[in-house]
C-alpha cells in the first residue's frame, strides 16, 4: 500500500470505473460518499484531519503549494457565505 494507507492503482481504477457512469449515478455516488464522511467516528476524523495537514505541510515545504494569510481566507470565507 502507498502512504497514507491508499493502494493508489486500486484507487485509480475505481476512479476511472467511477468517472465513466452516467450523471445521475455518479451523483449518487458522490452523495452516498459525502454522506460515508458524517459517519466517521471522532477519533477516525481527528487522525484523517492530522494526516491531511501533515501532506498540505510536505506540499508547502516541497514548494508544490502557496499559503495565504488568514485575513485573506476570511474574507474569502464571509464571501462565500453569504
Amino acid at each position: 500500500m502507498a502512504e497514507g494507507g491508499h493502494n493508489m492503482p486500486e484507487l485509480a481504477e475505481v476512479l476511472r470505473t467511477a468517472l465513466n457512469l452516467n450523471l445521475d449515478d455518479r451523483a449518487a455516488l458522490a452523495e452516498r460518499l459525502l454522506a460515508s464522511l458524517d459517519e466517521l467516528d471522532e477519533e477516525e476524523a481527528g487522525r484523517l484531519w492530522a494526516e491531511e495537514a501533515q501532506n498540505r505541510l510536505e506540499e508547502y515545504r516541497a514548494g508544490r503549494a502557496g499559503a495565504s494569510a488568514a485575513q485573506d481566507v476570511a474574507k474569502k470565507a464571509e464571501r462565500l457565505f453569504r
